[in-house]
């Protein structure tokens, strides 16, 4: 009951009740009134609606709102009310008006709720001022009427109006006669019903407001039907019908019958079709096109100006010439500003030209028609799916040739002009693609691919080849590989590559980067762990070398791999055995491994950080992936591939190298190598506006790149290492303590790789 307090037998100040200032945010002017019909509370909105002051309305009767003729029957009204109160809505279709403090009335709505407060009874108001919406509703009913006078007379086109769902609210005598339907039979319908059941299904009617709602305006042709069922061709026009405050009130109709017309036209364009679609070379075409033309409209020359997106502007190309006419002349280039055809084309209108209309005309005449005696001009548009084509030309040597009612009939010929066209172009335009993208086939097939074996691994290179030949030699067999490179160079690529080669093909190829798992984490990413093996170990968990069992498992950045956990892979590798973190059973595992790093891994071996056993059991077969700046002959075609490949994912149309960029590829010496060119081609397609691909040319000159050491072969870390281990125990070979046992090989085969290695005793 809000915060006041009233003493027993006193009356409340009810007009500064808590609750009911609340009413001061309604939007409606609100009333309160006690028992006795006189006002107990009134809000600001009272104020600018009635004039009143809210203070000098409290106590009086709330008759002082009402019209003075009225005041005797609204008592009636309250004191029925209240031995019946409830709430009443607004809306209810009375006609109510309030007075003003200077006398004047004006229309409201009032909707009425009983209120109970301090153990009395209230009746609750909320009053709006409703002369602005009659105004628009007296004025939308004299306009519909207006409306209805209009168009009632006029009998050769169907008139009428929709409401905002597409009822039907009047009806004139054409469009009885086109339609079939009597008003009284029509009215309130959906317009729908004088659609085809295939444009019902598919939604057209109600898709056909929703354009003309968004657009304001809808032309369209199509098959309609009629009450009996027959159908006709219509053409007609939905326009909106708005308020002053811009609110939806309906649709205007107009419609009107010309199949006969349609099926002439169609008789005449479908011959026209036929001889332009059966030629689609585009010189035939020409040629096809003039005779066609000539059947609408004689001429002395006709041409057609195409859009030449080289030059950017319109290229003639002659296509008809009357007998006695000189010839045109071949190739012509006409600028799109300051030319008849540049305005036809840009405006997408036709132009006429007349003797009689040269002083106004702001064009002149190519001299070569001035020359032939040309009189009259008519140059209309071609306008396919995508847009503009160009424009369809027709001269005359007599004054007055071409009119306006020549125009209809041009403008369907050159719309058929302008289909036949297009698809003639996009023919030629798939031809050269397809004969584009076949060559491309064959190059990347011959050239990008060893034997078609290794489908992302782009190069030709020299250096590249025998790294692809070793991969190739490598892999049917289950021999331990170790790939050698730079960060970049695709060692991943290539592991999968003797995967994929090999028998194992079928089965699962894991990859684990030793250098993004923690050191703590590692071991049992490798082997798997109990439950409650460890804290967080809240389950069983599978290794990689489980999941790569009778497969390939891939270690990559194999030099960060710590040195507690090396005997643990050492000891897999020879007996193919493990247990997981926490438990105690062996586990079995066939696995191939193929590893990689772009670490020196003789560094790490000589300050203790990788086991040089560990190093000879993964270095069976080792490879060395040249760097990016080694093999630059393959830039542009990794360049290429990349582009493709981004521009494809992205949905752009990016195709275009330009020389200076392509050198500035090739002279970069990519530290980053071929992921370094991947990102930096990524980024260029994301950045480039258009065909041609947008790079920086700063980005790939800085002359002080940094870039990386080469990687030693591994025939250089083998006898380092080895003569390393020779001088350590000073030149002593076999027996205990030797190299060969330090080493982890025979004294013979120590020997062997000695001389194989050309190390002589007096290096150390």
């Amino acid at each position: 009951m809000g915060q006041q307090e009233t003493t027993q037998g006193s009356k409340p100040d009810l007009a500064h009740h808590d609750r009911w200032r609340l009413l001061e945010s309604a939007p409606d002017a609100m009333v309160i009134v006690d028992e006795a019909g006189r006002i107990a509370f009134a809000n600001s909105h009272v104020e600018r609606m009635f004039g009143y002051d809210p203070r000098e309305l409290l106590g009086q009767p709330v008759e002082v709102l009402a019209p003075e003729a009225v005041r005797g029957a609204h008592v009636r009204h309250r004191s029925e009310y209240e031995a019946a109160p409830r709430t009443r809505e607004m809306g209810s279709n009375l006609e109510l008006k309030g007075r003003r403090k200077d006398g004047s009335t004006f229309p409201v709505e009032i909707s009425l709720s009983p209120l109970e407060e301090y153990g009395g009874h209230f009746v609750v108001s909320a009053i709006r001022d409703m002369t602005e919406r009659r105004q628009i509703h007296e004025a939308l009913r004299l306009s519909e009427e207006r409306f209805r006078r209009l168009v009632a007379e006029v009998k050769d086109y169907a008139i009428f109006m929709l409401d905002p769902e597409g009822k039907v609210k009047t009806w004139n005598e054409g469009a009885e006669r086109i339609k079939g339907y009597r008003a009284d039979e029509i009215i309130g319908r959906h317009f729908s019903c004088f659609y085809a059941s295939e444009d019902i299904e598919r939604g057209k009617p109600d898709e056909d407001l929703k354009i003309a709602t968004r657009e304001g305006r809808l032309e369209d042709e199509g098959w309609r039907i009629r009450k009996d069922g027959s159908r006709f061709w219509s053409s007609g026009v939905i326009t909106t019908l708005h308020d002053e405050k811009g609110k939806l009130l309906g649709f205007g109709k107009v419609t009107r019958d010309i199949t006969e017309r349609k099926r002439v036209r169609e008789a005449f364009l479908l011959e026209v079709t036929n001889v332009l679609l059966s030629n689609l070379d585009i010189t035939k075409l020409l040629a096809a096109i003039g005779s066609c033309i000539v059947q609408v409209k004689p001429f002395d020359y006709a041409t057609l100006s195409l859009y030449d997106s080289e030059t950017k502007k319109l290229r003639v190309h002659p296509i008809g010439t009357a007998p006695g006419m000189p010839p045109l002349p071949m190739g012509m280039l006409v600028p799109i500003t300051g030319s008849p055809e540049g305005w036809s084309y840009v405006s997408r209108k036709p132009l006429i030209f007349t003797d009689s209309s040269e002083e106004q005309f702001p064009y002149k005449l190519p001299q070569y028609l001035v020359q032939a005696s040309v009189k009259a001009g008519c140059w209309i548009p071609l306008i396919a799916r995508e847009g503009p084509l160009g424009t369809l030309n027709l001269f005359s040597r007599h004054a007055m040739a071409f009119g306006d009612e020549d125009l209809d009939g041009l403008v369907q010929v050159a719309s058929q002009v302008a289909v036949a066209l297009d698809t003639a172009l996009a023919f030629q335009r798939m031809a050269d693609l397809n004969a584009r993208l076949e060559k491309e086939r064959l190059y990347f097939e011959s050239e990008l691919r060893t034997e078609n074996k290794f489908e992302e691994i782009i190069g030709e290179s020299k250096l590249l080849k025998p790294v692809l030949k070793q991969i190739e030699t490598v892999a049917p067999t289950d021999s331990t590989v170790l790939i050698l490179g730079e960060t970049g160079t695709g060692k991943e690529r290539l592991a999968r590559a003797v995967h994929d080669l090999s028998p194992r093909r079928d089965r699962a190829f894991v990859r684990v980067n030793c250098a993004s798992v923690p050191a703590g984490l590692l071991e049992s990413e490798l082997f798997g762990h109990e439950k409650g093996a460890f804290t967080g170990a809240i389950s069983q968990r599978i290794g990689r070398f489980e999941l790569a069992h009778q497969g390939t498992l891939f270690l990559d950045e194999v030099g960060e791999i710590p040195l507690e956990l090396q005997s643990k892979l050492l000891r897999v590798l020879q007996e193919k055995q493990f247990e997981r973190v926490g438990s105690s059973r062996t586990l079995t595992s066939d696995v191939r491994i193929v590893a990689a790093t772009n670490r020196d891994l003789t560094k790490l071996m000589a300050t203790g950080q990788f086991r040089s056993d560990l190093f000879y059991r993964l270095s069976v077969f080792p490879v060395l992936v040249p760097p990016l700046r080694d093999r630059r002959e393959d830039i542009p075609l990794l360049v290429h591939y990349f582009l493709s490949k981004f521009a494809k994912r992205l949905g752009r149309r990016v195709d275009i190298v330009s020389p200076e960029t392509m050198e500035a590829f090739c002279r970069y010496p990519w530290p980053g190598n071929v992921r370094e060119l991947e990102h930096v081609i990524e980024r260029a397609v994301i950045l480039s506006p258009g065909p041609e691909l947008q790079i920086s040319l700063v980005e790939l000159a800085q002359p002080d790149a940094v870039v990386p050491k080469a990687v030693a072969t591994l025939e250089d870390i083998e006898r380092e290492h080895i003569l390393r281990v020779l001088r350590e125990t000073r030149g002593k070979i076999g027996g205990p303590g030797g190299a060969a046992e330090r080493l982890g090989m025979n004294r013979t085969t120590l020997n062997s790789r000695m001389q194989k290695l050309h190390i002589s005793r007096k290096e150390f």
